[in-house]
């Protein structure tokens, strides 16, 4: 019998799944990479949607399509233009009451990412309207796509969704890039808190919408990296940030996980003070700069891993038997608080049959928990 991998995925994040743990490899960037550039998908995926492949692989997919049931409600004097510059490049103009932010995104050549000639914020002037946007926005909850989502894509796992970013993380990935960034720290230390206390404040009304939500597993997409958030930082305003929004969410019986990828070994020591259940995407060498033990010790027996296969493993340049002893190495160390993954993408040299190995490694772990 196929199994409920909703309730699966639900069951192992809430200490409900006696003992068995789930299988969930992103392989979303090795479907769109393939459909960016016209590659046909090796047989038997050809023809197949990213959600029929998941199914034939008999694995989960991590649900981040119910982030679009949780909608940002701008203020209604906030008006938004775009304006084709030539065939890569464009103007976003954004005009509210305070004065205006423009944005100049490239479509990179490369994938179907964009590449930012001009960051939405790059002046302190700026920075103050997105200050007073944050200030001004609301958020709302989408039932009818909801609905929708559960119909299309609920088979394949629990309904998963992740947060904006906060503070340092928020300035770097989503509003001016990590080098003007650190400098805005430093140089505008005023304005810049009032960014902060204004994007905390517009994500508490985006709690309370989460929290009355039946979402219940809750990502913070933040993408810490500790080569541009060292502990001075992080220990100054992300630490404090993230121990406030997991009470919040925990008030209302939620699960709560962290997206940490790249470098993180010197943010490690900080982990169980964070408040969360879980750690996603932490990458372990050869990709990132921490071992599985090392990870182990920092998580110890109270807090999830979320992935912990490096993604290079999935790549023919190791061999198969390294991807199943370091699979084998995980569910020995952390199962069953264990959401099994890649750390973080496979790539689109990646082998899909190595996904259905990996996959078959579980499936023996997971019978092995039924009762005799």
């Amino acid at each position: 019998m196929k199994p409920d991998l909703a309730k699966l995925n639900h069951d192992v994040c809430f200490g409900k799944s006696g003992g068995k743990i789930i299988w969930q490899p992103r392989i979303g960037c090795w479907y769109s990479d393939k459909q960016f550039t016209g590659e046909p998908l090796p047989e038997p995926y050809e023809g197949m949607s990213l959600q029929d492949i998941y199914r034939a692989l008999g694995c989960s997919d991590r649900l981040y399509q119910f982030n679009g049931c949780f909608r940002r409600v701008e203020h209604p004097q906030v008006r938004s233009y775009r304006k084709k510059l030539n065939d890569t490049d464009e103007r976003i103009t954004i005009e509210t009451p305070v004065g205006k932010q423009e944005a100049v995104p490239r479509q990179s050549p490369n994938n179907a990412g964009t590449i930012h000639l001009k960051w939405e914020v790059e002046t302190e002037e700026e920075l103050k309207v997105a200050t007073w946007r944050e200030e001004n926005s609301t958020w709302e909850w989408d039932q009818e796509l909801f609905d929708k989502l559960q119909d299309e894509v609920g088979d394949l796992g629990a309904p998963t969704m992740f947060m904006p970013r906060m503070n340092v993380q928020s300035l770097y990935i989503e509003k001016m890039g990590s080098q003007n960034g650190i400098y805005a720290i430093y140089d505008w230390p005023d304005t810049v808190e009032a960014y902060f206390r204004a994007l905390e404040e517009n994500h508490v009304r985006l709690m309370d919408v989460i929290n009355a939500s039946p979402v219940d597993i809750i990502n913070f997409g933040e993408n810490v990296h500790s080569g541009t958030l060292p502990p001075r930082l992080f220990t100054k305003y992300h630490l404090p940030a993230c121990q406030r929004r997991c009470e919040k969410l925990h008030a209302a019986g939620k699960f709560v996980s962290t997206h940490w990828d790249g470098d993180c070994k010197p943010l490690l020591p900080f982990a169980k003070e964070t408040g969360l259940d879980a750690i996603e995407a932490i990458t372990p060498k050869p990709q990132g700069d921490v071992t599985l033990d090392e990870i182990k010790e920092a998580l110890g027996d109270e807090m999830f891993l979320m992935d912990g296969i490096p993604a290079v493993y999935f790549d023919k340049t190791f061999d198969l038997l390294v991807l199943e002893e370091c699979t084998r190495r995980l569910i020995e160390l952390f199962a069953p608080k264990l959401v099994l993954g890649s750390s973080d993408e496979i790539s689109s040299t990646g082998d899909l049959e190595r996904v259905r190995a990996v996959g078959r490694i579980v499936d023996e772990y997971n019978a092995a928990q039924d009762p005799a």
